[in-house]
């Protein structure tokens, strides 16, 4: 059985067509099945976007907990809700199931992805053994009943990392270029992930050692992300008159500053200061006379915090068991775990392609850090840590039979020779 999973040789087309179609239909089911089978919960912010949308195709004002026009949230998730309320004909039709129904298909095309970037990076085996846990790891289910930015800017963070990778093979402009419209269209979904571009790129400065090459890649993606991002920064600068080219909401960044989210320790005196002020104050205050209790917060409790445990989605009720036969959160924390092994194992040799899904997951753990811990915060990197295990626990399994299998022939050798 070992030498099937590790011997790509031995893997036919029509076995792996019949894998994928089985695969693909397991997901589809599940996905499916989980929207038409419970009662979902609408969260807080789903609120709130569902009154901006409603606000700007009726009255023409983008803004998000306002009447007047803002930047409080980056507009790629609007205008994707915004779209398929018109077709869906808001004013008389609920768009909410529309939504879920186009967000199961989102969510298999990055399933897709997510077994197209696995097999590149580890062969066919690592692949379907990705695309099998992306199929049945709760969150990637119950995420598509969430009115949330997750599962879009999921689909084009991983249609990133996929042209990317060849924007860094080929010595081409276009793809240098397409990779930073892509992203820009993930930092209109979620503006955080803005920083990657630089990191990515300083990753490929370091691994080929062709600084000239590098610049040229990061210039031609800069591009590439300006002309995606501009109509957004040339309406702040129109409409108000500031420079804004993610958002401009600074909530999560003040949360961040309460250690275990205690709200009320009264730190300090929030009266007449805006958040930006408070957040400021607090981390001063927190650092110089609380130090131990902030560092501990801004390292391994919010890491903790982040990673502990499985996005539920905006909740259901009753619960949809999408793994009935294992403990709660069981899979999750395995994929966490051995996701550590995976990021040692891929850093101890980090001048191969696998390491740019080690930049992504490190870089944008260690964003999170600046902002309020939540366990959605997770999801975006999750298929990126399913690829990792997938691609080096097949690596392991390979390492294993090769030294089993010339274990057991030097045996027999020593048996012929005796």
């Amino acid at each position: 059985m070992l030498g099937i999973l590790t011997s790509a040789g031995k893997w036919k087309k029509p076995a792996v067509i019949s894998l994928i179609i089985l695969i693909f239909a397991l997901a589809s089911f599940l996905r499916i099945d989980f929207l038409v089978s419970v009662h979902h919960e609408v969260s807080h912010d789903t609120v709130h976007y569902d009154i901006m949308v409603r606000q700007l195709l009726e009255k023409g004002v983008y803004a998000y907990k306002s009447t007047e026009p803002n930047a409080q949230v980056t507009p790629g998730y609007p205008l994707f809700m915004a779209a398929i309320y018109k077709l869906a004909d808001y004013q008389h039709n609920d768009p909410f199931p529309y939504i879920r129904g186009v967000q199961v298909a989102i969510s298999l095309i990055t399933l897709w992805m997510i077994y197209v970037i696995a097999r590149k990076l580890g062969g066919q085996p690592a692949g379907l053994i990705a695309a099998f846990a992306g199929a049945i790891y709760p969150p990637f289910v119950w995420s598509n009943a969430a009115v949330l930015t997750e599962t879009l800017a999921t689909l084009f963070l991983v249609i990133y990392i996929y042209v990317q990778w060849i924007a860094f093979e080929r010595k081409t402009w276009s793809f240098a270029m397409l990779s930073g419209a892509v992203l820009g269209l993930v930092v209109l979904i979620r503006p955080e992930f803005l920083v990657i571009v630089f990191a990515l790129h300083a990753f490929y400065f370091f691994w080929k050692n062709e600084k000239l090459e590098a610049f040229r890649k990061l210039a031609f993606a800069l591009i590439g992300m300006a002309i995606v991002l501009s109509p957004w920064v040339i309406r702040n600068a129109v409409t108000l008159h500031e420079v804004v080219v993610a958002s401009t909401q600074v909530n999560p960044f003040l949360a961040g500053t309460y250690p275990d989210k205690n709200y009320e320790d009264g730190l300090v005196d929030n009266r007449g200061k805006t958040q930006m002020e408070i957040a400021k104050e607090r981390l001063k205050v927190g650092f110089t006379e609380h130090t131990w209790t902030f560092t501990k917060w801004y390292t391994i409790g919010k890491m903790k915090s982040t990673y502990s445990r499985m996005y539920f989605g905006s909740g259901h009720k009753p619960l949809y068991p999408v793994i009935p036969v294992l403990p709660w959160n069981l899979f999750h924390r395995a994929l966490v775990g051995f996701g550590l092994i995976a990021l040692v194992a891929v850093l101890r040799k980090w001048r191969q392609p696998a390491t740019l899904l080690a930049v992504i997951i490190i870089v944008m753990s260690l964003v999170r850090l600046a902002f309020v811990p939540e366990y959605r915060y997770n999801y975006t990197v999750m298929p990126l840590i399913v690829i990792l295990d997938s691609v080096v626990g097949m690596a392991m399994l390979r390492w294993i039979y090769v030294r089993l299998r010339g274990q057991s022939s030097l045996t027999k050798a020593r048996g012929q020779e005796g």
